[in-house]
């Protein structure tokens, strides 16, 4: 910095020298005056940096101490919270461990008194139920045995009324049925002799009949065939004169017109 300023003040002076009349004794008392008031401004500012400088060590030092004091007494005041927190969570522990221990007790002891009593109403409720059940059952088996008793009688009483009517029945049944078929046997065998005594009679007269009109038809035939024989010899001998004439006329016709 001060070989800066000495070197611009000595090409300030040389402009100067160019322009004006003075000497260098001038120059040079100023630049020793310059330098001195430099030195003396530089001996200030390093004097001042030095005071800042301890000035700043002095300030940090209080900071650090201050700080440090914050901090222990920080650390204190944390160590001395923990411990009442730590003094207070063992005894809220300690209780609710001893209330969760009585009513675990107390739950325990209702929940034994309540089985018991439940086991025990239980108990008797099973045996009066199965007294009562026992009981019914008893009843029932013996109405049901009398009732099926009942009606297997009554079952045996009808069967048997029931047998000797369809026994009653059948037999008149069969002798009504015999009787019927005898009946019916003789009025077919006397039917039947007198459809064959019809039959034969009736056979006889139709062959009578038959032979008689056979032989009238038989006759009555070849008098027709001679008749038509006769008819149709006539009447062919007449187509055939009929015939010659007309040809015999067409012939002379046919020979005048030519």
């Amino acid at each position: 910095m001060k070989k800066m300023i000495l070197i611009s003040v000595a090409a300030a002076a040389l402009l100067t020298n160019a322009q004006a009349d003075f000497s260098f004794d001038d120059i040079f008392k100023d630049m020793k005056e310059a330098a001195i008031s430099f030195s003396t401004d530089a001996k200030d500012t390093v004097i001042s940096m030095k005071d800042g400088a301890v000035e700043t060590s002095k300030s940090a030092e209080r900071t650090v101490t201050s700080v440090s004091t914050d901090a222990k007494d920080t650390t204190v005041k944390a160590s001395d919270d923990m411990k009442v927190m730590e003094v207070a969570t063992t005894g809220d522990v300690k209780i609710v461990a001893t209330e969760i221990s009585t009513d675990t007790k107390d739950s325990i002891q209702n929940t034994t008194t309540d089985l018991k009593d439940s086991a025990t109403v239980a108990s008797k409720e099973m045996k009066d139920t199965t007294v009562a059940i026992s009981s019914d059952t008893t009843s029932s088996v013996k109405t049901i045995s009398n009732d099926s008793s009942d009606s297997v009688k009554t079952v045996s009483n009808d069967i048997n009324s029931t047998l000797r009517t369809i026994s009653n029945d059948s037999s008149d049944s069969v002798k009504t049925v015999s009787n019927d078929t005898s009946d019916s046997v003789k009025t077919v065998s006397t039917d039947s002799k007198d459809s064959i005594t019809t039959v034969a009679t009736n056979t006889n007269d139709s062959v009578k009949t038959a032979s008689n009109d056979s032989r009238a038809s038989i006759v009555s035939v070849n008098d027709n065939v001679s008749d038509s024989v006769k008819t149709a010899s006539t009447n062919a001998s007449d187509s055939v004169n009929t015939v010659a004439t007309n040809t015999n006329d067409s012939v002379k016709t046919i020979s005048i017109d030519n």
